[in-house]
């Protein structure tokens, strides 16, 4: 809807582009509950279902299970990011 012409511009990136980009990569899903699910993204689709392995689930930022692989249903998700370092746990 914006009245920009230029179809040239590599800098814009969407949403799709990005998810495209963090596939095979460690991830942090948050669900609506507050659980963290860390681990590795293996999939995801249209309605945000979401394949990860590797996966660790966290509540209240204790680890309290670990999973080879999980599936998380895409409407319990509020958000999907990348983790900086696997180190970086302790404050």
């Amino acid at each position: 809807m914006s009245g920009g012409g230029e179809k040239g511009s590599a800098t814009t990136k969407t949403p799709a582009d990005f998810l495209k980009s963090i596939r095979g990569r460690p991830v942090v899903v948050k669900l609506n509950s507050g659980v963290d699910y860390r681990g590795i993204l293996a999939c995801l689709d249209g309605y945000m279902n979401i394949a990860m392995e590797q996966t660790e689930e966290y509540v209240n930022g204790q680890l309290k299970n670990k999973y080879g692989d999980a599936f998380i249903r895409g409407n319990n998700v509020l958000y999907i990011s990348t983790l900086k370092r696997t180190l970086a746990d302790g404050a």
